[in-house]
């Protein structure tokens, strides 16, 4: 039977990069590491690895079992650190994972009432996860994902939190800016910053200027809002972001936000849970919070 300390030494000799190592990090001696998976190996009949001089070689069998303990391993941690919470009679913490750029200034006006709220509760906040939080939240790496992007999946539940709508930002110079709304093809002479997405998950190409056939000028990458912000003041360029961030940044910098189409692109930020975790009291008290907060009153 594959047991955690099988695949706690296919880890830890794939951290540590030789058996010596691995076995010092256990708290284990290199012959009793050697021994565990040899047994291992006679009772499934295959080796897991082969030794090369001082180094070894994972076998296919060794690499798929490390594989399953990367995967594996996290989850039981995390089993183990909630146990830990719960017999140490604390609350916990709650795993958010942003998949979403501008999303983060929403987030924070949602995460200070929850922290005065849930006095035993910590808040990790993830931003590796940048459109990657699906295998995040299916891999227990998080608990919440926050998205405008929801992919609906049978294990995991979405529920809208807050509606915004998307707008062109540009300097109040730029003529655009005289414009209530625009067209694509406006934009056929516009530098188009924005984060470093790809194009199919930016909505002002799949909403706006794909479907009209039109492109910008030039499109250019960025990784800070801040320096999104300064291209688009100088008039290098125009860029997008959420209606309600967009007012917040115009109260610091000469910019102007303008619909993009005249019904323009509305979206709705998303938090997704796994079904399972959907009645934890802490999940359920974020999500209520969520929809309750004005953030527009609270941006006023």
């Amino acid at each position: 039977m594959i047991e955690r300390n099988h695949l706690r030494i296919l880890r830890e000799v794939e951290l540590q990069g030789s058996l010596t190592a691995a076995a010092d990090s256990l708290n284990l001696t290199q012959s009793a590491l050697s021994h565990t998976i040899k047994k291992l190996e006679n009772q499934k009949g295959t080796p897991l690895w082969v030794k090369e001089g001082r180094a070894i070689r994972l076998t296919q069998a060794g690499e798929y079992l490390l594989s399953e303990a990367k995967r594996i391993l996290p989850q039981l941690e995390r089993i183990d650190e909630v146990l830990r919470q719960y017999a140490d009679s604390e609350k916990g913490t709650l795993h958010i994972g942003m998949e979403c750029h501008p999303c983060y200034q929403w987030l924070l006006k949602v995460v200070e009432p929850f922290l005065q709220d849930w006095s035993g509760v910590d808040i990790d906040v993830k931003q590796k996860f940048q459109f990657g939080g699906m295998a995040a939240l299916f891999n227990h790496d998080i608990d919440v994902l926050v998205t405008p992007d929801p992919i609906f999946k049978e294990q995991i539940l979405f529920e809208p939190v807050f509606a915004y709508e998307q707008v062109l930002l540009m300097s109040a110079n730029n003529p655009l800016a005289t414009f209530e709304y625009l067209m694509p093809e406006q934009l056929s002479d516009q530098t188009l910053y924005t984060y470093p997405v790809e194009i199919e998950r930016l909505d002002i190409y799949q909403q706006f200027l794909l479907p009209a056939h039109c492109r910008p000028k030039k499109h250019k990458s960025l990784e800070a809002t801040e320096i999104i912000l300064q291209m688009v003041s100088a008039n290098r360029g125009v860029t997008t972001l959420p209606q309600w961030l967009a007012n917040e940044y115009a109260k610091t910098h000469p910019i102007k936000a303008v619909r993009l189409g005249k019904a323009g692109i509305h979206k709705k930020i998303h938090l997704g849970v796994r079904k399972q975790d959907n009645l934890n009291e802490h999940i359920r008290a974020f999500i209520e919070l969520a929809k309750n907060t004005d953030l527009r009153k609270s941006l006023a």
